[in-house]
């Protein structure tokens, strides 16, 4: 991996996610009764202009449905919910044209402690869209993370629920600003013995507190994980999976060159079969006797 980070680390860390949040339940944010996660999904959409934002996180669920999560630390819930629509606009476009079906979509509002109360509704008329609101300021950031910090220092790795609780302690009510809770939360995670869950929780922190965290110090942090041997390893996974993809497209691309020659052998040979013999056709176009064969049976139907 030569200077600076690699330009796959956002790649890399998808690819921790996903394994985090695999088959996870949502139960710690409050959202009880909806569907398990199946799968975690990319974020970018088709028709993103230059001065968009991404959706934060986009899960397939076990029903197949896809729920968009977001994280918010403002009120403005009118233009936010705007932002959801257009976000959910895409994703049934998307899918409407690789799948000709329609998605149902969830919408899961996380916010931060400085939010008090939130909307969960636009109304505009014909046009309704409804979401799920989480407010952290309920949570007691402090206890969770001196609770499962008591667990990590006794050399007791996190359960999945306390992982994905952790990730979220910097969005929590605490009494540290939200900067400090973050590298407290990350310098924790690097004590852990389980270099995955290392990762899967640093992740998990970049990616929810994207919209809030220092650049500078996300930077470092960015470089620390570069030397983490499961990351070295996750680069090796997805360049050996690229090289295979790039290796089938290659050979699907060959495959259909050799069909398009193949076509229009024989029509050529088509044209060749009222006045040559069959060897002979065979010769001039590539085609096998046996095909020039069989081809001028079927012509003789």
């Amino acid at each position: 991996m030569p200077g600076g980070i690699s330009h796959h680390a956002k790649d890399i860390l998808f690819k921790s996610l996903s394994a985090l949040y695999q088959n996870q339940a949502l139960d710690v944010y409050g959202l009880h009764g909806l569907p398990r996660i199946k799968a975690l999904l990319p974020t970018e959409f088709p028709s993103v202009r230059a001065d968009e934002r991404r959706a934060d996180t986009v899960f397939l669920l076990e029903d197949d449905s896809i729920l968009l999560l977001e994280y918010e630390s403002n009120e403005r819930f009118l233009d936010n919910h705007l932002k959801y629509l257009d976000y959910a606009c895409r994703l049934l476009h998307t899918y409407y044209q690789q799948e000709k079906r329609i998605r149902p979509i969830r919408i899961v509002v996380i916010y931060t402690s400085d939010v008090t109360s939130a909307r969960e509704q636009l109304d505009a008329g014909d046009v309704f869209l409804s979401s799920k609101a989480v407010l952290l300021g309920e949570f007691n950031g402090d206890a969770i993370f001196h609770a499962i910090e008591e667990k990590v220092h006794n050399g007791e790795p996190p359960t999945p629920e306390e992982t994905m609780k952790l990730i979220l302690v910097p969005l929590m009510h605490t009494r540290f600003d939200r900067q400090t809770m973050i590298e407290k939360t990350i310098e924790l995670a690097k004590t852990i013995d389980d270099e995955p869950k290392q990762l899967h929780i640093i992740a998990g922190v970049l990616t929810a507190t994207d919209k809030f965290i220092d650049r500078s110090y996300a930077e470092k942090v960015k470089e620390w994980i570069k030397m983490n041997k499961v990351f070295r390893l996750l680069v090796e996974e997805l360049e050996q999976e690229r090289e295979e993809m790039l290796k089938k497209v290659m050979q699907e691309k060959e495959q259909a060159v050799k069909q398009a020659e193949k076509q229009k052998a024989i029509e050529i040979a088509k044209n060749f079969l009222d006045v040559l013999p069959i060897h002979e056709v065979a010769k001039r176009t590539g085609l096998t006797v046996a095909e020039v064969a069989d081809l001028a049976k079927e012509m003789d139907k």
